[in-house]
């Protein structure tokens, strides 16, 4: 095991890598901006190097700073959380340059898989379902008109690069086709630095259902049960629970093995997501690949009984995962999380940033909060809106969601807008309840959730 790790994030993950250090006897050394000086990831963690100003491009984005601080520090690994660099293959390979260990897979996987058409022919080539797209990027809105017109309307144009949503537009009719390619190219350009796109036909209502995988170095490759992340606006998920309620246990078996023989088909180590479209006929579809832990993996962790964050330092240090191989796809009760974003649901998800005057977290048996932030804490303009994740976890779904109503209601936060609102909402609405959620759940119910 690591002696000392570089953590190269912050807020929520980064004090969550910090615990998984403490708990496996390891060093932890917390990168941070002058924004997060006074975070409790910072006061946490062993150590703690200023790698510069507020600005991610000047810190948590700058690899120069990171690897540097890491180096100076005698740090043997760099645990890079979610988002920022955490699926940059250059920033993997700067590490490993400087005698790093990059927690993650390896550079030329996370090219692979994080360039999504490319993603896309490597998982037809291993007999992964995938929806019928074009064959690499579109150049030219030429081609993709010729492409809709052979799959047939709606279609979906996405960035080649990248995630989160950018560089993604729905197109229902042709007359759009040119305008929304044009604004899906620039959008990824500004996003990645890369305006390459490709078309896909847009599944109209399905649920947005991924598996968790885990590698080892070994040759045991595992599928950690699922999750359903259907609740989403723009792509962006704020509720997710495992395991989906949508799946019987054949269809859930059937889709971990599908994802293992994904996982062995790419030569793929430590933690991802393998993240699919499933129609309403019980089809599936390979989406994407996440080559990193996910904001949701403490669900998976909830119904599985397992740490993946440890794990993924077990795997990075040379040693074998714990979880056995072929993985686990009979869960242990029900989990929901619920993303806690200072947005005000009111005004569009407005994102509203402040300092927190009171704050009161729910407890009791089952419940799990996931945060960085405390009263008198200032939520920063430059960074993501996440101030905290809510965990729940029952015996059955109805009885976790019976303690979720309860933990939403316990949860108190003043002094900004939040979602709190909008989930207390949602966990009360008939077809939520129901397991009946598709990917259109937001802004089908929006009005009644206002109301």
């Amino acid at each position: 095991m690591f002696k000392k790790i570089l953590i190269a994030n912050r807020g929520e993950i980064a004090l969550r890598v910090v615990r998984a250090c403490k708990d496996l006897g390891v060093t932890s050394c917390i990168a941070y901006s002058t924004a997060d000086r006074n975070t409790a990831a910072v006061e946490e963690a062993d150590e703690r190097v200023c790698i510069g100003p507020a600005p991610s491009a000047q810190s948590y984005l700058d690899m120069a700073r990171l690897v540097g601080a890491a180096v100076s520090r005698g740090c043997e690994a760099v645990h890079p959380g979610y988002g920022f660099l955490s699926e940059n293959a250059e920033f993997a390979r700067k590490c490993l340059e400087n005698g790093l260990t990059f927690i993650g897979p390896d550079p030329d996987v996370i090219d692979r898989m994080g360039e999504k058409s490319n993603a896309k022919q490597t998982m037809k080539a291993a007999g992964v379902p995938t929806v019928p797209g074009s064959d690499g990027a579109v150049e030219t809105v030429e081609e993709a008109a010729k492409f809709a017109e052979e799959v047939g309307y709606p279609v979906l144009i996405k960035a080649s690069a990248g995630g989160g949503g950018k560089g993604m537009r729905e197109v229902h009719d042709p007359a759009d086709l040119e305008h929304e390619y044009n604004a899906a190219r620039s959008e990824a350009r500004v996003a990645f630095g890369n305006d390459e796109v490709y078309l896909e036909k847009l599944i109209t209502r399905p649920r947005h259902v991924e598996v968790q995988v885990m590698a080892d170095n070994f040759g045991h490759a595992a599928a950690v049960c699922e999750r359903d992340c259907s609740v989403q606006r723009r792509h962006q998920k704020l509720c997710e629970e495992a395991p989906s309620p949508a799946l019987t246990p054949e269809l859930r078996h059937e889709m971990c093995e599908t994802a293992v023989r994904a996982v062995r088909a790419t030569g793929y180590t430590n933690a991802g997501t393998i993240e699919f479209l499933l129609d309403e006929d019980g089809s599936y579809y390979f989406m994407e690949m996440n080559t990193r832990i996910q904001v949701e993996h403490p669900v998976t962790e909830e119904i599985t009984r397992t740490d993946l964050v440890c794990e993924q330092l077990r795997i990075a240090s040379g040693e074998p995962m714990t979880i056995p191989d072929g993985g686990i796809d009979t869960p242990d009760g029900h989990a929901f999380e619920f993303r806690i974003n200072a947005e005000d649901p009111e005004h569009n998800f407005r994102p509203c940033p402040g300092t927190i005057t009171k704050l009161r977290l729910p407890g009791g048996p089952g419940v799990r909060v996931d945060t960085h932030v405390y009263e008198g804490y200032k939520i920063p303009p430059t960074y993501d809106s996440l101030v905290a994740k809510l965990i729940v976890w029952g015996p059955t779904r109805e009885a976790a969601l019976a303690r979720a109503k309860r933990a939403l209601d316990e949860f108190q936060i003043e002094g900004i807008k939040t979602t709190l609102p909008f989930h207390r909402a949602v966990v009360r609405e008939p077809d939520y309840a129901a397991g009946i959620v598709y990917t259109d759940f937001i802004p089908t119910h929006m009005p009644q959730f206002l109301a």
